[in-house]
């Protein structure tokens, strides 16, 4: 523009806007001069609105005074990049913040290298993302902020607290993954496919933790790890610290051991050759192991696991921890599938090598070694049929309530006998569980919301010296009401979590068909196979139940 030149200073620093008001023919305005700057080489410099206001207002003065003569207003300057270094205060990591320049020199590699060296920053430094931040600086708007982790240190990671490793298998563990016996470290008596101890057998060790690995921090420094702790070691029933050890667990006596939830214990064990109206009855106090058959009418009740190395017929075993029957099972069932002559009902999981006719009832899982016909389960677990890592067995004609996936080889039967899986239990208790904690978490809010308001009002006033104590205390219980808050917050995200992988984990699974008259049910979403599939698969996904074929 005419009259209106821009200018460096001597310094090459600042930026100079020269006016000569006789040269000037238009009306001098901001926009007028802004423009001037954006089409000039100087685009990228600082600008002081103000000043620009102010070289404008001078210029009105001087033709007002008549005043022609020339004169400049400083109006923009050069600003080099700030670079500023963050560390974290457990010195495990930094950021660089930089704040792009205006008209400065561009940012290099070397120069954020210095920095780092300023600040005594030596280990983790991430070559590659000091490139990547200088290419982006330099390809930044002036005035724009951009920040990266440039550095980061390795923590320590803590040592594993001790760990306790059984010796001996659960009966159950051996039925369903059977191994060589003879093993040096354990003195047994193989009484079938059942452990059974002696008296000093070695049952369980505890290893010590582990020291865990050091760190480093980004100036250097070592650090040091927290080395795990030991757990408490403690003798169950049956069982006794060594002497010569204290970290190994021997038996007290001879039974039937069990190791479960990092607890060791061993049984009294109950052995007989078979139940049957001969021996009558068995109620025993401990584990009961049966080298024979269990016939029509008896019954077996006993506190901990009860192995049958033979046949049930028509029988009742109950039992506080696992039955396991190494042969099977076979019962009557009356026209109407509501009574069963053989009933066997366990506290924890249930394995039968094959069945018919058999009422279920397990807060574990249940494991079928080959065929299960004409029965009804009730259990928390899974119902696998077949060998455990490969279900291939049979199931048709039964009625399945349980918590997890069922599988087998064949689902159904080729005459098309129904067979029923019902998932609805186990969801409608988390359900439940899930919206009694919902509705007490908001109650909890609100009134915690509430409370905080209330404290906000009375903190601003004066408070008179004897009230302070309690205010304090109010204080306080606000603080802790907030605490169980979170807590409670968490366990409302641990049980969606749950309903997640419920509904995740819940399936059948074919491996070998899936016939007509199998039904799965989840509350109202309910699946009928109509024809005949080969291997299958059928989950709930999307709220509904869904086919896929096995390859």
């Amino acid at each position: 523009m005419l009259g209106v030149t821009l200018q460096i200073d001597e310094n090459d620093q600042y930026l100079d806007l020269m006016i000569s008001p006789q040269l000037i023919q238009k009306t001098l305005e901001v926009k007028i001069i802004r423009g001037l700057i954006e089409k000039s080489e100087f685009k990228e410099f600082f600008i002081f609105d103000d000043n620009i206001l102010d070289a404008i207002a001078n210029y009105k003065r001087a033709l007002k005074s008549n005043k022609m003569s020339a004169f400049s207003s400083r109006i923009g300057e050069r600003r080099q990049n700030e670079i500023k270094c963050k560390i974290q205060e457990d010195e495990l990591a930094a950021t660089l913040s930089i704040t792009r320049g205006y008209a400065g020199k561009p940012l290099t590699f070397e120069a954020l290298m210095t920095i780092l060296k300023e600040a005594k920053i030596v280990r983790g430094i991430g070559q590659r993302r000091l490139k990547r931040l200088v290419v982006q600086c330099n390809e930044s708007r002036s005035g724009e902020v951009i920040e990266l982790v440039v550095a980061k240190g390795l923590p320590p990671r803590n040592g594993r607290p001790s760990k306790l490793q059984p010796l001996v298998q659960n009966a159950l563990e051996r039925i369903l993954r059977p191994q060589q016996t003879g093993s040096s470290r354990v003195d047994m008596r193989n009484l079938g496919d059942v452990i059974c101890v002696k008296k000093g057998t070695e049952l369980l060790r505890r290893l010590p933790p582990t020291e865990g690995r050091a760190g480093y921090s980004i100036t250097n420094v070592s650090i040091r790890p927290k080395s795990g702790e030991w757990v408490k070691f403690r003798p169950g029933e049956g069982t006794v610290i060594s002497e010569k050890d204290e970290n190994l667990l021997l038996a007290d006596i001879s039974g039937m051991p069990k190791f479960k939830d990092q607890k060791m214990w061993v049984d009294d064990t109950f052995i007989c050759k078979g139940v049957n109206v001969g021996t009558g009855n068995v109620n025993y106090d401990g584990a009961v192991l049966v080298n024979g058959d269990v016939t029509e009418k008896m019954q077996i009740i006993a506190s901990g696991d009860v192995t049958i190395n033979g046949f049930v017929e028509s029988a009742f075993i109950q039992a506080g921890g696992d039955i396991i029957i190494t042969e099977g099972a076979m019962g009557k069932v009356n026209d109407s599938a509501t009574e069963y002559s053989t009933k066997l009902k366990a506290k924890g999981s249930i394995h039968v090598q094959h069945g018919q006719g058999l009422d279920i009832n397990c807060n574990g899982s249940v494991t079928i070694g080959r065929q299960l016909a004409y029965s009804r389960i009730e259990c928390k677990g899974e119902v696998s049929v077949g060998a455990i890592d490969n279900p291939n067995g049979n199931i048709f004609g039964c009625t399945i309530k349980c918590q997890n996936k069922v599988s087998a080889g064949t689902l159904g039967a080729i005459s098309g006998s129904s067979l029923s899986v019902d998932f609805s239990d186990g969801f409608n208790s988390l359900l439940e569980r899930k919206d009694t904690l919902d509705e007490l978490l908001r109650q909890i809010k609100q009134n915690n919301n509430r409370h905080k308001e209330r404290m906000n009002v009375i903190n601003a006033k004066m408070i008179p010296e004897d009230m302070r104590p309690r205010v304090v205390e109010a204080n306080e219980l606000v603080e802790n009401e907030w605490q169980l808050l979170q807590w409670l917050e968490s366990k409302a995200s641990e049980m969606k979590k749950l309903k997640d992988n419920y509904q995740t984990d819940i399936k059948l699974l074919a491996n070998k068909r899936l016939y007509p008259g199998v039904i799965v049910k989840l509350n109202n979403r309910t699946w009928r196979a109509e024809r005949e599939y080969d291997r299958a698969k059928i989950s709930f996904e999307g709220h509904q139940w869904q086919y896929e074929p096995l390859m």
